[in-house]
């Protein structure tokens, strides 16, 4: 639960609902610990998500409470505690967490604390296995090539027949110029 002061900053206010506006654009978030990471190394990573579409913010974590407590998301204090940074997912956030842990195993100094997956909530490990499954084009290419594999199979099965038959044919027709 988030701490709200009787009178608020018109300054809090605007930076919480610019948060909460960023947020409700996505329906997937992946929170870090971005503490030890230089400022390449952030513009590194920024860089690669954006490739993506990814934002990757830096929150205040009181102000973050309030936003996702204003978007009724389940309750997410548990990860917004030290040093926050959001990669806000508008789209397929297996291929962020591909990309986060990807560049954890090059810089160990960034920690995936967890994530927000539609309306469930995973820890660090989970997000990791999480990263690891095929993303959302690869299942569907998968899906493609398994539903077109009978269809090719029989087109060459279909295929075969007048070939055999074109052969043996032929393997007639040599025979008999042999034979003459």
């Amino acid at each position: 639960m988030a701490i709200i002061a009787k009178k608020i900053q018109d300054s809090k206010t605007k930076a919480i609902g610019e948060l909460k506006d960023t947020l409700k654009n996505a329906k997937d978030y992946i929170f870090t610990d971005y503490r030890g990471l230089t400022v390449e190394q952030i513009t590194n990573l920024r860089k690669q998500l954006r490739a993506k579409d990814v934002e990757y913010k830096v929150v205040k974590n009181n102000f973050a409470r309030i936003a996702f407590e204003q978007l009724s998301t389940p309750d997410l204090s548990g990860y917004l505690t030290g040093p926050t940074a959001v990669a806000i997912t508008p789209k397929d956030p297996n291929e962020v967490a591909k990309i986060l842990y990807d560049f954890l195993k090059e810089v160990p100094a960034l920690q995936v604390k967890g994530a927000l997956i539609g309306n469930t909530i995973y820890n660090a490990a989970q997000t990791e296995a999480f990263s690891r499954l095929p993303g959302r084009l690869e299942l569907i290419s998968m899906l493609m090539s398994v539903m077109n594999g009978p269809a090719r199979n029989l087109a060459a099965a279909l295929n075969d027949v007048p070939a055999r038959l074109v052969r043996t044919v032929k393997a007639v027709a040599d025979k008999k110029a042999e034979a003459s």
